[in-house]
């Protein structure tokens, strides 16, 4: 099933997308539908009251307001093949974005400032739909609803200095999200995803999560040692080689540029660039 937050004139709801039709539910957004499909696997197909064309609705966040993001540093092998100083870590490692960086296709990446660096990362997401605490490895896949993409813009300037991590991940605009939810029945092997990212057309990421260090299993397990992941909450899965970071010269996002980012079987997030200074 793939499942959308979208707008239809006046209304924000959840939707079923089937190719090019949207089926419209009278759940509020992308979260309450998932709740009621976590208690109930029938309620999201039964709350269906009206079929429209996929061109007429305009795509949103699928879940706006997530309680809690925990983005994963480096999780991808190649990250050692751009930087040869990286030191691939032995355990996950996480950082937070904010609910409020949070936007949907098409909305606009805000740069804060003229000279923090802007990056772009391509990144599969874990959607939790069951909560827990303490999830055992072998349990944590009972726990996954879905998955979508993230591009998890980072201010570099901001990001490298002392203890900034967060400032830097979790400014506004700085976590587009789209353009669905697809579930894990159907996306049955997230350890083998193509993931791609462009910038004004020119391909600039292309890997799969094969490359993974760590897989869903245990980004889970390592998370909920500490805290309770709740219906909702979402997991990045860290970014492969070729952000504009470690480009020679490094090449930063600017007013005008075209971000697109992809998870095959998801599809593709699209988001232009404007100064917010």
């Amino acid at each position: 099933m793939k499942l959308a937050t979208v707008r239809y004139g006046d209304q924000i709801c959840a939707c079923v997308i089937v190719g090019q039709v949207a089926r419209l539910t009278n759940l509020p957004d992308g979260l309450a539908a998932l709740r009621g499909a976590v208690a109930d696997s029938g309620a999201i197909d039964r709350s269906v009251v009206r079929e429209v064309a996929l061109r007429d609705v305009q795509l949103l966040a699928p879940i706006p307001r997530p309680g809690k993001i925990f983005g994963s540093g480096i999780n991808y092998e190649s990250h050692k093949t751009e930087n040869p100083a990286a030191i691939l870590p032995v355990e996950p490692g996480f950082f937070s974005k904010f609910p409020s960086s949070v936007i949907g296709p098409d909305v606009p990446i805000a740069l804060p400032a003229p000279d923090v660096q802007v990056d772009y990362e391509v990144e599969l997401a874990v959607v939790i739909g069951v909560p827990g605490r303490r999830i055992a490895r072998r349990d944590a896949m009972k726990h996954v609803f879905g998955y979508t993409v993230i591009n998890d813009v980072s201010a570099r300037a901001v990001q490298f200095r002392p203890h900034q991590m967060d400032l830097g991940k979790g400014a506004d605009t700085f976590c587009p999200m789209g353009p669905a939810i697809v579930t894990a029945d159907e996306l049955v092997d997230a350890g083998n995803v193509r993931v791609r990212s462009w910038v004004n057309g020119e391909l600039r990421q292309d890997a799969s999560t094969a490359e993974w260090l760590f897989g869903v299993d245990e980004l889970i397990e390592h998370a909920s040692r500490y805290l309770t992941l709740e219906s909702g909450d979402l997991i990045t899965t860290g970014t492969p080689s070729g952000c504009g970071t470690f480009r020679d010269p490094p090449t930063w996002l600017a007013p005008g540029d075209d971000v697109v980012v992809e998870a095959e079987g998801i599809g593709q997030l699209r988001n232009r660039v404007v100064a917010d200074w």
